[in-house]
């Protein structure tokens, strides 16, 4: 989901301010979202922009939407709003390649390249960076269809409801960042976005509420002898963010990143410098605690970041990233030596490794192999985990489904069979999750079949067809021209089989069992959506001369919420309908009410109000011949009370 980039010249938090009062008029409201984005409090932001928009939908709210979405690595939204956005005069060649990126992240690589397509046309793009969209969408279909023989687990004891990652060892073991809530800790956070920003009047941050996301801060943790995660004992000396640990081989000494309150905060044309992330070192004293934090050599709190911190077994080489000046691209990898005295050495830019995009959490492994996550090479979407073999000069993507179409990063390697890794992939138990990967010995099972539309069966290509285990790990492939598609899989587990493409209703998830056989074959099938025809659910209906959700109306509306989340470009139109009984005005003004109703529980459930239009058509259209004054039986009375739902737009 949603992984936030910890070291990106974009990551702050700033302080809670008034939001702007329910009697506000739309521009009021559009200034205070404007004063949240620019304080980077895009939680907040992305609220009152909404409101903004539903009251007058403008450009600029659309274009906020979608950048705050974005940054806040929701890819199903940010897709919904580019996708508005690109539609609209006044879109930005950077809105296709960010359309693009959004498209990418949510599986649809041929969708992916139309809007890169777009955006070469209109920026005229380098041939490099070309070359790399394109390529990485064909790569990405391409190992999605011959997946690497690896088994992917969700560590669901370490992980929780919000973000984990940065998982690292210390001796026997795991440390690891979260922003879960805590008895012990007041406040939390969502992943990694470390930086701190003051208001203009210079007050310092919230210490109970992270802006940018409305959560709280990051804390290390660690797993205990009964795999439950606990506080991490240490003392970091900041109120603020402490995350991404690494430790020397004898555990005696740490290295880490946080945030905290410089002496000075610098100004910029007026305005307080967005505070930046620093990396310290600990050392474990002789009663066990850890001692003071030490300040790196290379920390410029006001001018740039510092972290994700890989310390060598012996010691004697910190491998980590920064964003200072003289890099390559928006965070390179760098190493500095421990000299005799004890103080590092100028610190190297990895030059050949580097890209003009972003470089994150570098490790070594006992071979002497390097590993590091980057969006600027060839790869499946967001960050993906590469290896630097010792003596080669080249990186080579660890494929699918170590990666995946989203964010993975923080890899490290557990023992000669096993490795970990975070990631925001679908099914996780939070935005972020820590993953465990073994290479799988027994693949006997062979599962294939085709995707195909409902009703006609006609073969549809690009179907992204699903497996999913009982942990939430989920294993993905794409059909091909024919609509065909396969797995194998362990045979002794049970698996759940779904399929989603643009313009369909995903199929229901079905259960597939293979114990004991060799191959299965299982076809999928699709209703297509289409406009302005009613969405074949169950009608919703009420009772006489009432207009509140039934139990049984409910459900219903869950299989709306259902297809508009998993499709979010669609557009609703709400009809609602009476019986004949009563006068024209009144039922007309009942139906009208029904119709408010089902939009304010479909909104109540997390559908953007701007993709529903509702209109109360009272007993104009009546489905039999229950007239005025005609008597007819309660069932077909009641046949005439409904809402029914049509797709407007896609």
């Amino acid at each position: 989901m949603q992984f936030l980039k910890i070291y990106s010249a974009y990551f702050a938090f700033t302080l809670t301010v008034i939001l702007a009062s329910q009697t506000a008029k739309a521009q009021f409201v559009l200034v205070e979202a404007d004063e949240q984005f620019n304080l980077l409090n895009y939680n907040k932001a992305i609220a009152l922009y909404t409101e903004a928009y539903q009251k007058k939908a403008t450009l600029h709210a659309m274009q906020r939407l979608a950048t705050a979405y974005r940054l806040n690595n929701d890819y199903v939204q940010a897709e919904s709003w580019y996708a508005m956005l690109t539609k609209t005069n006044g879109a930005k060649a950077e809105d296709f390649l960010y359309y693009g990126n959004a498209l990418r992240n949510n599986s649809k690589y041929n969708e992916a390249k139309v809007q890169y397509q777009k955006y070469i046309s209109l920026s005229r793009a380098d041939v490099a960076t070309q070359n790399r969209l394109m390529l990485s969408c064909d790569s990405a279909m391409s190992w999605m269809k011959k997946p690497e023989a690896v088994v992917i687990k969700n560590e669901l004891s370490l992980n929780s409801a919000t973000a984990d990652w940065g998982a690292t060892l210390n001796q026997n073991n795991i440390v690891f960042t979260s922003d879960r809530k805590n008895d012990l800790v007041k406040d939390q956070v969502r992943k990694n976005k470390p930086f701190l920003k003051f208001d203009e009047s210079n007050q310092a941050p919230d210490k109970d509420i992270y802006g940018w996301t409305g959560n709280g801060y990051l804390r290390l943790y660690t797993q205990d002898a009964t795999d439950s995660a606990t506080l991490f004992s240490f003392d970091a000396g900041s109120d603020y963010h402490v995350g991404a640990a690494t430790f020397t081989a004898n555990g005696n000494e740490m290295f880490f990143t946080l945030t905290k309150i410089p002496a000075h905060v610098e100004r910029e044309n007026g305005v307080p410098k967005t505070v930046k992330v620093e990396l310290f070192s600990a050392k474990k004293e002789a009663d066990g605690n850890w001692g003071k934090p030490v300040s790196f050599r290379y920390n410029n709190v006001n001018q740039y970041s510092v972290g994700d911190p890989f310390i060598t077994k012996d010691g004697k080489t910190l491998y980590f990233v920064s964003d200072m000046p003289g890099g390559k691209g928006k965070t390179d990898i760098y190493y500095a030596t421990k000299n005799d005295d004890g103080s590092w050495s100028n610190a190297t830019n990895m030059q050949e490794l580097n890209t003009t995009g972003a470089e994150r959490t570098p490790i070594l492994d006992n071979e002497g192999n390097l590993y590091f996550s980057t969006d600027g090479r060839i790869g499946m979407g967001g960050l993906d985990i590469f290896k630097l073999s010792k003596g080669n000069s080249t990186p080579v993507n660890l494929r699918y489904p170590i990666n995946s179409p989203q964010d993975d990063f923080s890899f490290v390697i557990k023992n000669s069979k096993e490795a970990m890794l975070a990631s925001d992939r679908l099914g996780g138990k939070g935005s972020d999750d820590i993953y465990s990967l073994a290479f799988e010995e027994n693949l006997s099972l062979k599962l294939e079949g085709f995707a195909l539309t409902a009703n006609t069966n006609k073969p549809l290509a690009d179907v992204l067809v699903s497996i999913t285990k009982a942990d939430g790990t989920i294993l993905s492939t794409q059909t091909d021209s024919l609509g065909a598609y396969s797995f194998n899989l362990n045979p002794n587990i049970q698996y759940l089989i779904s399929g989603k493409k643009t313009g369909f209703r995903n199929a229901e998830a079905e259960s597939i069992n293979g114990l004991g056989a060799s191959s299965l074959k299982k076809n999928i099938y699709l209703a297509p959506i289409m406009l302005n025809q009613e969405i074949r659910i169950e009608n919703i209906y009420y009772d006489f001369d009432k207009s509140n959700i039934r139990k049984d109306a409910a459900l219903e509306l869950d299989k709306l919420v259902r297809i508009m989340k998993e499709n979010p470009t669609l557009w609703i139109d709400l009809g609602s309908h009476t019986d004949s009984r009563g006068n024209d005005k009144y039922n007309q003004k009942l139906s009208q009410s029904r119709a408010n109703e089902a939009v304010k529980y479909i909104i109540a459930h997390g559908i953007e109000a701007h993709r529903i239009k509702a209109k109360g058509y009272g007993e104009s259209r009546l489905l039999n011949d229950c007239k005025n004054d005609k008597p007819c039986s309660e069932e077909a009375h009641q046949l005439n009370r409904r809402t029914e739902f049509t797709i407007i737009k896609q």
